[in-house]
C-alpha cells in the first residue's frame, strides 16, 4: 500500500515522503496513529501543490534576504551611535545586539531580530566595527557600526 508519511518514521520515511509499505502496518499502524495517510491521487496532488508553495515561499525570503544584504553592503549604510567614553577609552553604556536592531530600523528601516546578529560580547569600544548578522538560513550579512565619542 503507498502512504504518503505525515510525520517522520524511523526506519520508514520522513515527513512528506511517499513509500510502499505492507498494508497491515500501514492500516493498523500508520494511519490508525495519524504517522500517514493513504496515497490517493487527491492526496498526491495536494502534496505536490503545497510543496510547490513552499518552495516558492522559500524562494521569496532568500531573495528578501538578498536584498536586505545588499543594502547593508553599502557604504552608506553605516549605522552611527553617539556613547559617553569613560577615561580608558571605553563606552560607559555597552552596545547589544538589541540596540543595533533597534538603530538598523530607526536609521535605514531594515528590521532584523536581535538573535540573529551574531554578537560574541557587548561592544565598548569606539570606532568602526563590523558585525555578523543571519539574515535568512545561508544568507549572511555584515552590518557596519561606527561609536564616537560624546
Amino acid at each position: 500500500m503507498k502512504v504518503i508519511f505525515l510525520a517522520d518514521v524511523k526506519g520508514k520515511g520522513k515527513k512528506g515522503e511517499i513509500k510502499e509499505v505492507p498494508t497491515g502496518y500501514a492500516q493498523n499502524f500508520l494511519i490508525k496513529k495519524n504517522l500517514a495517510k493513504e496515497a490517493t491521487n487527491q492526496a498526491i496532488g495536494e502534496l505536490r501543490g503545497k510543496q510547490k508553495s513552499q518552495e516558492k515561499a522559500h524562494a521569496e525570503m532568500l531573495a528578501e534576504a538578498e536584498a536586505i544584504k545588499a543594502t547593508l553592503a553599502e557604504d552608506a549604510t553605516l549605522v552611527s551611535f553617539v556613547e559617553k567614553v569613560g577615561p580608558d577609552g571605553r563606552t560607559f553604556g555597552s552596545i547589544t545586539s538589541k540596540k543595533i536592531a533597534e538603530e538598523l530600523e530607526k536609521q535605514f528601516g531594515i528590521k532584523l531580530d536581535k538573535r540573529n546578529i551574531q554578537l560574541d560580547h557587548p561592544i565598548r569600544a569606539v570606532g568602526l566595527i563590523d558585525v555578523p548578522v543571519k539574515i535568512y538560513q545561508d544568507v549572511i550579512g555584515v552590518i557596519q557600526l561606527s561609536i564616537k565619542e560624546a
